[in-house]
C-alpha cells in the first residue's frame, strides 16, 4: 500500500476514486467509470502516482488515467488544458524518482517527459482510452506532455 499526502483541493469525483482504490487495496477503482454530463460514458484506466514535492520534500499522491508501452506506462500531464502544468508534472521535473500502484501492485518507477515520434505515438494512443484530452490540447497554447513511467 502506498503511503503519500492526497493534495487538499482535488474535486470531490478525484477524492473519492482515490479513496475507493486506497480502501480497497487496487481491487476497485483500478477501472475508472467515467460518467461526466456533455461526455459518454466510459471506462478508463487508472493509477495512483506518488511524487516528491519538489518545494516540500513530501510524498504526495495523484490518481491518473493511464496507458501501457511495452513493460512501461505512461500519463498525460493535461490538467485539462490548463495554461500551466499540473503540480505532479513540475514534481517530476524536480525529482524523477516517483511510485505507482497500478491496481493492487505497486511499482518504483523513473518518470520520462516523452519527445518526438513517440510522444506522437503515445498521444495518439491516449486518445483511445481519454478522448477529451484532444479537447484539453486545443484550449492550451503549451504542448501537453506524454510521461513515460518506466519500472526501476
Amino acid at each position: 500500500m502506498i503511503e503519500a499526502k492526497v493534495p487538499e483541493g482535488l474535486p470531490k469525483w478525484m477524492s473519492e476514486h482515490v479513496d475507493r482504490y486506497l480502501k480497497s487495496g487496487g481491487k476497485d477503482g483500478h477501472m475508472y467509470e467515467a460518467n461526466f454530463p456533455n461526455m459518454k460514458p466510459i471506462t478508463v484506466p487508472s493509477l495512483l502516482l506518488v511524487t516528491k514535492g519538489r518545494k516540500s520534500g513530501e510524498k504526495y499522491l495523484f490518481p491518473l488515467f493511464y496507458g501501457e508501452t511495452g513493460k512501461s506506462y505512461y500519463i498525460v500531464a493535461s490538467k485539462g488544458g490548463a495554461p500551466d502544468h499540473p503540480g505532479w508534472y513540475k514534481n517530476i521535473l524536480a525529482n524523477p524518482e516517483v511510485e505507482l500502484q497500478v491496481g493492487t501492485k505497486t511499482i518504483k518507477a523513473k518518470a520520462r517527459t516523452a519527445s518526438g515520434a513517440e510522444r506522437q505515438k503515445l498521444w495518439d494512443d491516449s486518445l483511445n482510452f481519454w478522448p477529451p484530452y484532444a479537447d484539453y490540447q486545443k484550449k492550451t497554447p503549451r504542448e501537453i506532455p506524454v510521461v513515460v513511467l518506466d519500472p526501476v
